[in-house]
Formats: structure tokens, sequence, C-alpha cells
């Protein structure tokens, strides 16, 4: 095969944190609904379409843990047929009330949202079998696209207070994989891009003098368990300034940024490190099975990620924002981006099409000139890693997965560029060069303000003496044989990994569902407490009262997740350190 020009990877993170039994609308089950009717599906669309006529994606997706677990829940199943439904009905409703008052055009763009939810339902049923991760697994085994892991819950690695609980984190990831994919995952999101090299390290909220303890890296984690590779920011590389990924969409980051933003200091830039190679990182003195990674592309990503100027903020796009109710539909464009919501224009769905064709033209065009300029400096292929949440396409950008699947039909076109995921890449160009990284996240500032700041650092005072308490009760009780002790040290596991999910403390910082992500963090803390104080008295006595037993079938209904999730993973570190 001849040498392509150099190579392209469409990285996408699919996540959301457990909403499953833990309310609606405005916060809750609607953000599993609102993922699967306006990204997952129209995106598995576009890859079975791609694949059915022998086009290779190179689209290297990621699946959270947890959200394959909602997304394979029967309850998932029930809610999103009867949301999909009030869909369609709030369509009709407001078919006959613009057509009552003679809007003509409203009613017009109505009549298509009827359409489009009644599709996505019968694609629902028919196309997928009501089995979204079953897709997915199907497009794997033709070679059309590779699924990636993550950790159990999102658990922000950096900041979590004891390496089993990172072990814990990463191991349920792996297993849950196997489980819903049949095979052993090779690539790893780490969430938020968050990594932390082998160091000394105490605990940022914890009593005055804490004691330092030396902390694996994060690629030990995943080197022990079969992981070959993840992904980074471009500063984490190469220094320089750290273009966060989500202040552009959440205006409350923009004021907590400049509170923080004295604080930064943006680092030397590294002229001889290029996030068009994958290396491998390596921070511990032993000699592990290496670890690559993939460093985000800096030119092309504010591209596709920013409402300002990136493609997102086409003035003829559906905007985001403004939305009628009570259906909730949404009937305006995107007009400027300067513009409020008063003066949001009409959407006509018509016009996309040309805007579509042309930005993807306009995308293929800038990866290639990347592309070309590494050949010409380097004499050899390099590679662009372009990683997005999956929400920003359909979610956040309607039209996003029309112009995913235009960008991939094009770079095919085109014949210049070869189309690969992760795991292709590195069997093609073995990297060689092991280097050491620094600590941080993709968030805005490139370290962990976002997740560690004076509005949510109170929920880490929580999480680590749980995480303690965690690491105790399993090294008593994982080996004892009472089935009934094991489930209630299961259920503790469950829930500690429920309260370590990043999610709490970013919705905290966005205030874009803060009063949620409080309560939700409250509760499974709560829970968790007097789940840990049922083990401990049924492991001395071997009873407890009728309550106790109804509060372990309630937390097991609501929160059932991770049915092999294995208690010894917090007994025990696996290769603890040399020198601690």
């Amino acid at each position: 095969m001849t040498e392509p020009l150099g190579y392209f990877t469409l990285v996408l993170h699919s996540h959301l944190p457990y909403v499953i039994g833990h309310g609606r609308w405005p916060h809750g089950m609607d953000w599993l609904n609102e993922a699967a009717a306006e990204s997952y599906i129209p995106l598995w669309q576009v890859f079975q379409r791609l694949g059915s006529h022998g086009l290779h994606t190179g689209v290297t997706l990621g699946i959270t843990p947890i959200l394959a677990e909602m997304l394979a829940a029967p309850a998932f199943q029930q809610e999103f047929r009867e949301y999909l439904e009030n869909k369609i009905q709030a369509a009709r409703q407001d078919q006959a009330e613009f057509s009552r008052l003679g809007e003509k055009h409203f009613a017009r763009v109505a009549r298509f949202w009827e359409e489009h939810y009644a599709g996505l339902l019968k694609a629902f049923g028919e196309e997928f079998g009501e089995d979204l991760l079953a897709a997915p697994r199907r497009l794997m085994d033709a070679g059309v696209l590779e699924v990636i892991t993550c950790a159990a819950t999102h658990g922000y690695f950096p900041l979590l207070g004891r390496d089993t609980a990172v072990q814990a984190q990463v191991k349920q990831g792996v297993a849950a994989y196997r489980r819903h994919f049949g095979r052993d995952p090779q690539g790893c999101w780490l969430p938020e891009c968050a990594y932390r090299p082998r160091y000394r390290w105490a605990p940022p909220v914890a009593a005055p003098g804490a004691e330092a303890t030396l902390r694996k890296g994060v690629e030990e984690f995943l080197s022990e368990n079969g992981l070959s590779y993840f992904f980074i920011d471009s500063h984490l590389l190469k220094g320089g300034k750290a273009i966060g990924v989500y202040k552009d969409r959440f205006h409350a980051l923009e004021a907590l940024w400049q509170r923080f933003a004295a604080q930064y200091q943006e680092l030397p830039e590294d002229q001889e490190k290029s996030p068009y190679e994958a290396y491998l990182v390596s921070s511990a003195p032993e000699t592990k099975r290496p670890v690559a990674a993939f460093t985000r592309d800096p030119k092309t990503g504010l591209q596709v990620w920013s409402g300002e100027w990136g493609y997102p903020g086409d003035g003829n796009y559906l905007d985001f924002h403004k939305k009628r109710f009570p259906g909730g539909l949404r009937y305006w464009r995107v007009t400027s981006a300067k513009a409020d919501l008063a003066d949001k224009g009409p959407y006509h769905p018509e016009w996309v099409e040309e805007r579509l064709a042309a930005q993807a033209d306009h995308f293929v065009s800038l990866v290639t000139g990347i592309l070309e300029e590494y050949r010409h400096t380097h004499g050899r292929p390099g590679i662009v890693v372009a990683p997005y949440d999956t929400e920003l396409f359909g979610h956040w950008w309607f039209e996003g997965p029309a112009w995913v699947e235009r960008v991939i039909r094009a770079f095919h076109a085109q014949g210049r560029v070869r189309l690969v995921t992760g795991a292709e890449y590195l069997k093609i160009v073995e990297p060689s060069a092991v280097i050491s990284l620094p600590e941080g996240s993709w968030g805005e500032g490139g370290y962990h303000w976002i997740w560690l700041n004076d509005m949510n650092a109170w929920t880490w005072r929580h999480i680590y003496p749980a995480e303690a308490e965690m690491e105790d009760l399993a090294r008593n009780f994982w080996q004892d044989p009472d089935p009934r002790l094991q489930d209630l040290l299961k259920q503790c596991g469950r829930t500690l990994l429920l309260l370590e999910a990043s999610d709490w403390q970013f919705l905290i910082s966005t205030v874009s569902a803060m009063d949620y992500a409080e309560l939700r963090l409250v509760m499974h803390h709560d829970d968790f407490k007097r789940l840990a104080a049922m083990t401990r008295r049924y492991a001395a006595k071997r009873e407890l009262p009728e309550e106790d037993w109804n509060f372990l079938a309630l937390c097991r209904e609501r929160d059932s997740i991770f049915p092999d999730l294995e208690p010894r993973w917090w007994a025990a570190l696996d290769y603890a350190p040399e020198g601690d």
C-alpha cells in the first residue's frame, strides 16, 4: 500500500453521569434521552451508512463504562421510547398552533421535527433493536471503527485520594468494556484528559500537615491493565498556552477563570516534541509495558469546538439555546454569534447543506495542510488527532453528525490522508521515543481548577474519607465467603464509584446544574456512610435489622451498575511503587 501523506483520527468521547433513577427534567434522565436522540443514534447511523459503502471511518469512539451501563439498562429503553413519543406529540401540537396563527414557516419546521423524531423512534426499534451498544459493537467487529474505554464513572484521576481508587476506576472500566463489547480494550480516554505522573502527593483538601505518599503515574495503571494508549492536550506535550475546551460553552466558567487566571503560568514551549507524533510515556523507574500518548491537535480543535467563530457558530445552523415551550423544540437559527435570543431568525433546514459541504471541505483542507507541512519538515507522515465530546455533534451542534459524514467522505474522495483508529496507527507506526509528561488536563489553564476551586473544594473533604474507608473495608472483608457480606461490600464499591464521578465538580463550577450535582454528591456520600456502617455491623454480628436490608435492596435497585465489580481492587495495590 502506498504510504499516505499522513494519518487522521476523529476521537469521540461519549459520557454522561449516572442518571437512571435520579430525576428526569430538567436534570436527570432527559440528559441521557437527549444525548441518545440528538447524538448517539444520528452518529451511529452515519457510521453504519459509511460502513455499508465500504468506507473505513478511522473513528476512535470512547464510550464510558457508566454510559454503557445506562444504554444497556431496560429502564432506559422504556423511558427513551416515551421521550421520543412525547417529542412527536409536541411537534404535532406545535403544528396545530402555528397553523392556527398563520405561522406557515414555523408549521413546516414543526412538521420537520415530527418526521425527525418519528424516524428516530423507528430507527431505535427496527434498526437498533432498542440496543444502542450493539451497533458500535458490530461496527468494531466489521473494522469500521474502534471503541475504547474510560474510568468506570469518569473519576478525575489526579485528584482521587488513593491509588486503590484509581486502580478500581481503571479495572472496572476494563471489566465493563469486556462485558459489553466482548473483547479487551486497547485505548483509554482519561477523564478530562487529566494526567498525573508518579511523585509524592498529598491531598490538596485535607487536614494541615497531611503526609505525602508516593503515588503511581496514571500510565502505570493503564499498562498494568493491558491498555495501550491514551490522549492528552497539546500543552502537556509542548507547554505553551493551554486552550480549554469548555469555557466558550459555559459562561460561568469565564467568570470563574478570571479569579484563577492570575495563578496560571504558561510553560515555555518545547519545539522538539510534535503533537503530530505518538510518544511512549513513562514516569516510573520500573520497566513496564509502554503506553502511548496521542496529542490533541491545537490548530483544528477550536475550529470545531468554538461556538463563537468555529463551524457550529454558522448563522444558518440551529440555535441551541432558544426553545419553544412546553415541548422544548427549537425553531430558530444561530443568526450570528452576537445575536441575543430576541434577535434569532427562523431556522431553515434547507439552508444548511451548502454550509456543511463547504465546512467539511475546509476542515479536510486544513488537516491536509498540517500534514503536508509536517511531511515537508520531518520527511515522514504525521497524524492529526481530533478529540471532541461526542455530544458536541448533534446535541450542541444539531448539524454535527451530517458534518462528520461529509468530512469522512471527503477524506476518502481526496485519497491523500489515511483514516485510522488509535490502535491501527500504533500497528503501522510503532513509536519508540519515551517521554515524561507534567500533570494537567484539557480544562482551561491546563490544570485542575474546574474540578478543585472554592465552589467545590468541600466535595473532596467527603470523598477522601470515603475512599479510605472503602480501602479498609476491602482489606478486612474481601476474602470473606459470606455472600451477604460480599453484597454489602460490593454496593459500597458501586456507591463510592458514583461519588467519585468528576461530573459533580464540573456541574458545580459551570453552575449549569449546581443544585442537582450537590444533592447527588451528598446523597451518594450519605448512602456510602450507611452502607459502610452496615457492612461493619454485619461483619461483627452476622445480622442486620430488616430496615437495613431494605436500604441495601433500594440502593441495589436504584444504582444497578457494574455486576462484575470486585472489592479486592480496593484491598491491595497491584505493583505498589518501589521506595514507598
